[in-house]
């Protein structure tokens, strides 16, 4: 006789299935991983890992998932906000992706170089277009209503969001770049958080001109803002290498 699994039950067990994924793929990439690993994990047979998943291409769609979730859930909640103006809805969407950020600060820097590392690379780039699309998509409402409020002019409003999505990839990628590329010593400190600070002003700038909003509408980072991360990830490193240079 089948044994009965009652819902609640299946969604933790799938949940706990899913999370140990996550973080097997970022700790070791998803190239690297295997459904062994999780098994071994998770201490479940391979026929009970395909009751909930019926392969490793349904794991890592359901992982996809998860993170489109877990940052479009606010996002869509600030863009259904009817108080707010369009341009104070970009500022919110800017805010919103940096406030999940420092909330997990430690583990983004603990698994950002796993993730951009090429055991990663097939995960980053579905991870990425679908990223893309949902916040293309959010963006565009928020460009259609500054139009309509008279705040944002924009030729190609149904394009604006992909080509703004599009920079902001870009300026993220740089600047894992830069602060990934930190050395032992901190002599180049001062240039690189000031590199950082100068890319974030260049890409705002352009987005600033797709929306066809006055120069500095929006927030700039600062060497302040950049230095807490510079620290996390040199403490990361300390922790690491405990012989690593503080």
């Amino acid at each position: 006789m089948a044994r009965i699994v009652r819902p609640e039950q299946y969604a933790a067990k799938r949940a706990q299935i899913l999370n140990t994924a996550q973080r097997l793929m970022l700790s070791k990439g998803y190239e690297c991983m295997s459904i062994q690993d999780i098994l071994e994990e998770v201490r479940i047979s391979r026929g009970a890992f395909h009751h909930y998943f019926a392969s490793r291409e349904a794991l890592l769609e359901a992982f996809i998932k998860q993170v489109k979730e877990e940052s479009g859930t606010p996002l869509r909640q600030l863009i259904d906000d009817p108080k707010l103006s369009a341009r104070e809805k970009f500022q919110g969407f800017f805010d919103t992706l940096d406030r999940l950020r420092m909330e997990r600060k430690a583990e983004v820097v603990r698994i950002g170089r796993v993730w951009y590392s090429d055991s990663n690379a097939v995960v980053r780039l579905r991870v990425t277009e679908a990223i893309a699309r949902q916040r293309a998509q959010l963006l565009n409402e928020i460009v259609r209503q500054g139009i309509q409020e008279g705040s944002f002019v924009a030729a190609y409003p149904d394009n604006a969001g992909e080509v703004i999505v599009t920079l902001l990839q870009g300026m993220g990628d740089r600047h894992a770049e830069l602060l990934f590329a930190l050395d032992q010593t901190r002599d180049n400190d001062q240039h690189l958080i000031e590199e950082i600070v100068t890319t974030h002003a260049v890409y705002m700038d352009a987005i600033e001109r797709v929306l066809g909003v006055p120069p500095h509408t929006f927030y700039r980072t600062n060497a302040e803002g950049v230095q807490l991360w510079v620290e996390a990830i040199r403490e990361n490193n300390q922790q690491e290498d405990p012989g690593h240079a503080p």
